[in-house]
């Protein structure tokens, strides 16, 4: 399982009630859902970004920067909101004008309005941040590096859920305008996976 893939499942398990209270007591398999489709969507947003030389070097200043895998050490500060300031740029770099299809994507399957999507990625940011940053620097890795450690997670995440490989290129594998068909294909591999670990 990959370090990614293993951060999906804690929140998804033991931090979800935490987690819905942050969110104004959701339902837990609306919040569950959510994460599903979230949690890989920024991490495509990051792969395609970090495909160019220039994306991968920006992405191993931030990470070097901002983020040293501390913030996965109190999930309690994250849920408060405290990082939400972070949250919210790292969600502008990784999506960009994407996001607001993103959210709306992700509201529709999950059932939760697209406020309390827009909180829950602006939680969960920070803690892809610093998983990558973690990994950053327990493995040594330089830009080229990242770029490798990205495809390794995306690919991790795809066994579950195959269509993350359309997410990564554009966010919109059909071309359509609307990325819900891949978000919801790619929560169902998933969820199924999270289910049958939570067995």
């Amino acid at each position: 399982m990959s370090d990614l893939q293993a951060l999906l499942n804690q929140l998804g398990g033991s931090n979800l009630s935490d987690l819905t209270r942050a969110l104004g007591g959701v339902d837990e398999s609306q919040a569950r859902s959510a994460l599903a489709m979230g949690l890989p969507a920024i991490l495509a947003a990051l792969q395609r970004n970090a495909a160019s030389p220039e994306g991968a070097q920006a992405l191993d200043r931030a990470l070097e920067r901002d983020h040293d895998g501390s913030v996965l050490d109190n999930l309690g500060a994250v849920f408060s909101g405290a990082r939400s300031a972070d949250g919210e740029g790292i969600l502008r770099h990784a999506l960009g004008d994407r996001r607001g299809a993103v959210e709306q994507a992700v509201s529709r399957q999950s059932e939760l309005d697209a406020s309390q999507v827009s909180k829950l990625l602006a939680m969960v940011a920070p803690l892809v941040m610093g998983q990558l940053g973690r990994q950053r620097r327990s493995g040594g890795l330089d830009a080229g590096g990242l770029g490798d450690l990205l495809q390794r997670e995306t690919q991790a995440v795809t066994r579950d859920a195959p269509a993350l490989g359309g997410l990564a290129g554009l966010l919109d594998r059909d071309g359509d305008g609307s990325i819900a068909d891949e978000l919801g294909g790619i929560a169902k591999g998933i969820l199924g996976g999270m289910m049958k670990r939570d067995r």
